[in-house]
């Protein structure tokens, strides 16, 4: 699913998230937006996926303009930065969810929800735990809010922060994961991110800061990490 966004605007009362943002993203790109807290990441998603309203300006998906489109009709998937995992519900029931809350005449049966939620959690590689609650896995909440967003086949995952709170070896099997399901679903990711190693896993760096697009940067995979970081390390420090 190709995006097109075009001079998005978004204010809290006197604070300005977005201001005239445009940018595109291929169908089929794993694309980082980069850029510190405050700097207007999580409002362009939200507003992406339909989550937030904008004040001005137009989202297209696919080519058509989706501004007015109701969020379920978007076909994107989101994880949020916390997760928001239900912590009454297994493991199981938290990626069925999106299906359960279905209107009934579009609803799968169960034979086929129990089908498509293990497909997912063995993509994810949490087929084994399907029957714990949240809190009760070592790490992996990231790969069940992951599973979750992908339940209605969407065609766009968008990503705030999925490895936030994850350390640096975990951080990069995430994004590994993002990269394997891109391929293997055939969708666009887009990851909202402060951290240049998440962002060098991508095919394109977006710099935000103070509700600006300010520069972009296409990675070249076959560059050396070291040299590709420093690169990523400029383009922070020209702000």
């Amino acid at each position: 699913m190709g995006i097109e966004v075009r001079g998005l605007r978004k204010t809290f009362g006197r604070f300005v998230a977005l201001n005239d943002v445009s940018l595109s993203v291929a169908s089929g790109e794993l694309v980082a937006l980069l850029g510190p807290s405050g700097s207007g990441k999580t409002t362009l998603l939200r507003i992406i996926a339909g989550l937030e309203a904008a004040d001005a300006g137009s989202v297209l998906l696919e080519g058509e303009d989706a501004t007015a489109r109701n969020a379920r009709d978007r076909r994107v998937g989101f994880v949020f930065q916390h997760y928001a995992l239900f912590r009454h519900m297994s493991v199981f029931e938290n990626v069925a969810f999106g299906l359960r809350v279905r209107p009934r005449a579009k609803r799968p049966d169960e034979a086929e929800i129990g089908r498509r939620v293990r497909q997912l959690l063995e993509l994810v590689q949490l087929d084994f735990m399907a029957d714990r609650r949240p809190s009760e896995l070592s790490g992996g909440q990231q790969r069940v809010a992951i599973a979750r967003a992908l339940i209605n086949n969407p065609g766009l995952l968008l990503a705030d922060e999925p490895t936030g709170n994850l350390d640096s070896a975990t951080s990069v099997e995430i994004m590994q994961l993002l990269l394997d399901l891109r391929e293997r679903l055939k969708m666009t990711v887009v990851v909202a991110t402060h951290d240049p190693l998440v962002a060098s896993r991508c095919d394109r760096i977006i710099r935000l800061s103070d509700g600006r697009v300010v520069d972009e940067l296409e990675v070249r995979h076959d560059e050396d990490p070291s040299e590709l970081l420093e690169r990523i390390g400029r383009l922070d420090a020209s702000i």
